[in-house]
Formats: C-alpha cells, sequence, structure tokens
C-alpha cells in the first residue's frame, strides 16, 4: 500500500451519506469476525465446506454458512454444487475476492509486526498505579 491511500478527502462526506452507508456496509463484512479467516482459507484455492470448518477453528456450521452466503452475495466467493451423493459444493475466491488479499493480508501483516508493542501497550495502561477520577454532576467517572 502506498501513502496515497491513507489521504483523507478535503471535504469528508456526512457518515449518513449514501456513499458512506455503502462503505460501511462493505467494511462491516469483511470486517467480521469470520470473514478474514474464509477469504485468508480460500486464498490458497477451492475448497468444501467441511474443510473450510475444520481448517477455522470455534466457527459453528451456522455462523460458517451464514458468512459464506454473505460473501457470496457481496461476490467475493463461489459456491459451486456438484450433482453427486452426496451432494458437493465447493467454495473459491471471485476475481473481486482475489483483489482483497492484498489489503488483508497488509492488516494481517501489520497486527503480527505489531503485536507485542501493542501488548506492551496494554500492560503500561493495565499497570497505572493511580486511576484519574472525574467528578460529572455527582457521578464519579475513573479513567484507568
Amino acid at each position: 500500500m502506498s501513502l496515497s491511500h491513507i489521504d483523507l478527502p478535503k471535504d469528508m462526506p456526512h457518515p449518513d451519506a449514501e456513499g458512506c452507508q455503502a462503505t460501511r456496509e462493505i467494511l462491516d463484512r469483511i470486517g467480521d469476525k469470520w470473514s478474514l479467516y474464509i477469504i485468508a482459507t480460500l486464498a490458497n484455492g477451492t475448497r468444501r465446506f467441511n474443510e473450510l470448518k475444520r481448517g477455522i477453528d470455534g466457527i459453528s456450521q451456522r455462523m460458517l454458512t451464514l458468512t459464506l452466503r454473505g460473501l457470496e452475495r457481496d461476490g467475493l466467493i463461489t459456491r459451486t454444487m456438484y450433482p453427486t451423493i452426496p451432494p458437493r459444493v465447493d467454495y473459491e475466491l471471485t476475481a473481486l475476492g482475489m483483489t482483497l488479499l492484498g489489503p488483508v493480508m497488509s492488516l494481517v501483516n501489520w497486527a503480527n509486526t505489531n503485536k507485542l508493542a501493542i501488548s506492551e501497550a496494554h500492560r503500561r495502561f493495565d499497570e497505572e498505579s493511580e486511576p484519574e477520577r472525574i467528578s460529572v454532576q455527582g457521578v464519579i467517572y475513573q479513567r484507568r
């Protein structure tokens, strides 16, 4: 990613503007708990439903089904069903889904690179000895 990808527009649109809502819906989809796992798993090629389920620790069958449907609806994956007994269903990334791999892997690499620094920041924050107390209209708010 180049620095041009982080430049903000001069006139930020209102959060309720049509374009912002569409962007927020897309980011909600790819930023949910399971979508990135599925996208990363499909980066290595076509997978069957049970392969995905076994490869993504902790995902329920229902959540995998719902997430796959959402990704398919967004045009990020395709679902191919073969008329066999039992039915065989394969999932794979579309061309659009493949374009998502670069930004996703950049984010994953950033997280891996900075996980120790973030863990250290958590430790420092949690160990602050004297919490700040603020009284507003008789209610005491405490910041650690």
